[in-house]
């Protein structure tokens, strides 16, 4: 029984490298510090203080990182990308023509005063399936964006490489 054990678990180790298998299904506290760790090292290194919050798959916070210097305004904000990330299944970067003047999406805010539709904010997704969403504020929407990608590698990187 132990030898067919091992087998399994080799065969099924290289499976996973092949096709990308993931056992994690759900977020967790130390995926989230690796996908925050990335974050804060790309905001370091462009030289923009934020704050990078992660969420589960019902939007629940799981961890929230504020960087000396971030604006006070972008603990709300990064909470909501990650928030609206989770809710809407899909990256805040897309929401932009959704929630412009002729957007089928216009007014979604008003709704839900948690949804944000500017960039900086990641579905984290195993396949079809979100487990998370990432949040990151204090820059520019493009160095937001810049530094949520950065984290969301790392999401990746663990998901499908095992890190």
């Amino acid at each position: 029984i132990l030898a067919r054990f091992v087998d399994y678990n080799e065969i099924y180790e290289k499976v996973k490298k092949v096709v990308g298998l993931s056992p994690i299904k759900k977020m967790s506290l130390e995926l989230a510090k690796k996908i925050a760790g990335s974050a804060e090292y790309m905001a370091e290194k462009i030289g923009i203080p934020v704050v990078i919050t992660i969420v589960d798959d019902g939007g629940n916070l799981v961890l929230q990182e504020r960087m000396d210097g971030a604006l006070l305004l972008s603990i709300n904000i990064s909470r909501g990308k990650a928030y609206t990330a989770v809710a809407l299944k899909m990256n805040t970067e897309d929401l932009k023509d959704m929630t412009g003047p002729n957007g089928e999406l216009l007014g979604i805010n008003t709704v839900d005063n948690k949804v944000v539709t500017f960039g900086g904010g990641i579905a984290l997704k195993i396949g079809d399936d979100v487990i998370g969403g990432l949040g990151v504020s204090g820059g520019t929407v493009e160095q937001d964006m810049k530094i949520a990608k950065a984290g969301f590698e790392k999401f990746k990187e663990v998901m499908y490489n095992g890190d």
